[in-house]
Order: structure tokens, then sequence, then C-alpha cells
């Protein structure tokens, strides 16, 4: 079972894949980039610079192994998902993210995240438009690699108050026993409508 990310001091270049993978001892983290977004705010570029996730151009280089995370999927991740290595996120813009995740390969396994909060300054507060770090920060929590959650979210200044903003709606994912219960235990967490 993978286990946590170690840290490396990559510095300020972009690691190469070869590197990556010596380094990285738990899940490989991909990014699917599609330059998108402002660069300046782009959290996935800062974690392929620091050497945390690895950056992919072309949707066939995401392995048939890997839980592609999909807002649109049929199934959230849960912990049964652990046998899996690899966690690809999508980093494009939400103004174009149906059109970009409809036209994902169907070969690996689309995941949802469950109901959370983002942090980031962009989408403060609004729910399920987290940016690609806080995604894959989730995805490793709900895995059970909070460590490597910590780590991800420890390079940005907002990061690690994603982290205590949905504390308990990560934990209560982290151990659900499937998917199913997932969504079960995120109803608890979802706001009533408002009239």
């Amino acid at each position: 079972m993978p286990g946590p990310i170690n840290n490396l001091a990559a510095g300020d270049g972009l690691i190469t894949p070869a590197r990556f993978r010596r380094v990285q001892a738990g899940y490989e983290l991909l990014i699917y980039h599609l330059g998108q977004d402002d660069r300046k705010k782009c959290t996935a570029r800062r974690l392929a610079r620091f050497g945390l996730a690895r950056q992919v151009h072309h949707a066939r280089e995401i392995p048939h192994h890997a839980v592609v995370l999909s807002p649109g999927a049929e199934k959230a991740l849960s912990p049964q998902d652990r046998r899996r290595s690899c966690i690809a996120a999508v980093d494009c813009s939400w103004k174009k993210a149906e059109e970009v995740f409809s036209s994902l390969p169907a070969t690996a396994a689309r995941r949802a995240l469950p109901y959370l909060v983002a942090a980031n300054p962009v989408n403060y507060g609004r729910p399920a438009q987290l940016s690609t770090a806080e995604a894959l920060a989730a995805a490793l929590y709900i895995l059970g690699d909070v460590p490597g959650a910590h780590l991800l979210m420890g390079k940005f200044k907002w990061g690690p108050h994603f982290l205590t903003l949905n504390h308990e709606p990560l934990e209560a994912y982290r151990t659900a026993g499937s998917s199913r219960e997932v969504v079960r235990r995120m109803q608890a967490f979802v706001p009533p409508p408002r009239d």
C-alpha cells in the first residue's frame, strides 16, 4: 500500500519525470496541465516545481491504473481506492471543466471528491471549487496519507487552513468503508438549500 510522500528540496526548476519517480515513495501524483489559468496563481505548477507532482500535457500520458479526480464521476473517492498507486488531477479553468473532463479517456478510474470547501484565495468558501493542490491533498487524506496531504498544503500560505476548515469531513471520508459510505457521510456536511 502506498505511503506518505517524501519531502525533497527540488530547487526552483521543474523536476524531471525520472527524478520524480526516484524520490516519490508514496502515490504518484500526476497533473494533466492545460495551461488555462493564471500562471502566478497556478497551484499545479508550484507542486511540480517542488517535485511533489509531475505535470503531463496529454491525456494519453495518464496511466490506466490511475485514479482520475473528476467532478462528474459516478463514484466518490474512498479508502477502497488505496490499491491504486497513481492519483491524477486535471488542471484547467473551471469554466472549461465540463468540456475537458468529457474528452478524457475512459480507461482510468474516475472518482469525484466528496463535499469540501475551498480555502484558496480565488474560490475561498465555495464548495467543490478546489484548486488542483487542494484536490490532490484531499485525495491523499481520504486515501489515508494524512502526512502527504499536510506536505502538499504546507507549500501554500492558505494551505493548512484548507485542512483545518475541512478536518471533520476529511476524517469522516477517510474512515468510510466504501464509496457509498463516503456519499452517505457527505450528507451530514452539505448545507440545506436556501429558500
